[in-house]
């Protein structure tokens, strides 16, 4: 049926427009990125690699990945407006999770056994230096706008075909920058540089490939969010700036038609 099809919208067409998974795959994306951020940067694990050995790797990045897909999808279903927004919820999430961590590690523990015991444990686990956390955030603000705006761009380029060209491009330049920030931001000085290179390149090698891996399930939420939210976006007329977080477009208001 035709009307199980998703309207294409130009993105400044949208302001006003309430969606109903928006929110949810916001959240999706925050909680992603903080958890990959909190929990995954303190562990190094390693992997075997035929004719190389054991090679060691942030586990952080096993789930990172995963949210420049969700990215990919803000941006592919509501436009590169309501990505801005996430970009900058996850921005504010990243920033409130290091000031919390700092206030609470700083606090003298209660002089006990137990609490003697944990706060090592904790300054350890989630004392990562001011250096690390820096490098972190400004990689993830500009390799996250960047990812955004070359996938809104090729979807205009590519009139909304070859879904897979954008994704997989986007996280290309996306995870590419990211790499490029943190890395030298974080370890430069600390590891030799061919140390340095070999993981940059391990890791930026790992997250295209999950964007790779994760293209069947890409097509198949975009496809469902499209359908369910009838739209479909495309940034013509948008004002690429990051710094802003109101939608684009003229003063009235568009719903989002129901599906039946």
């Amino acid at each position: 049926m035709a009307g199980d099809q998703p309207r294409p919208v130009d993105g400044a067409a949208l302001k006003g427009a309430h969606f109903r998974w928006f929110d949810v795959v916001m959240a999706a994306f925050v909680t992603i990125l903080l958890l990959s951020n909190v929990l995954g940067a303190g562990k190094v694990a390693t992997v075997d690699l035929p004719g190389i050995g054991a090679w060691p790797f942030g586990a952080g990045i096993l789930f990172f990945p995963i949210s420049y897909v969700i990215g990919d999808v803000l941006t592919e279903v509501y436009g590169y407006a309501r990505a801005r927004r996430a970009i900058w919820a996850g921005f504010g999430a990243m920033l409130f999770a290091t000031l919390m961590t700092w206030v609470v590690l700083s606090m003298p523990p209660a002089d006990t056994e137990y609490n003697r015991a944990l706060q090592p444990a904790l300054e350890t686990a989630f004392g990562t230096t001011t250096r690390i956390v820096l490098a972190s955030i400004c990689a993830y603000w500009v390799g996250d706008f960047v990812n955004s705006f070359v996938l809104a761009k090729m979807k205009v380029a590519t009139q909304g075909r070859w879904l897979w060209t954008r994704t997989i491009g986007s996280t290309i330049f996306g995870q590419g920058i990211d790499s490029l920030i943190f890395y030298p931001l974080a370890f430069y000085g600390l590891w030799t540089h061919d140390t340095l290179l070999a993981v940059m390149a391990f890791n930026f090698a790992f997250k295209v490939g999950v964007e790779v891996v994760f293209t069947p399930v890409t097509y198949f939420v975009v496809g469902r969010l499209k359908r369910a939210e009838n739209v479909d976006t495309y940034d013509r007329d948008t004002n690429f700036t990051p710094f802003a977080l109101r939608d684009e477009g003229e003063v009235q208001r568009y719903r989002a038609p129901e599906t039946r």
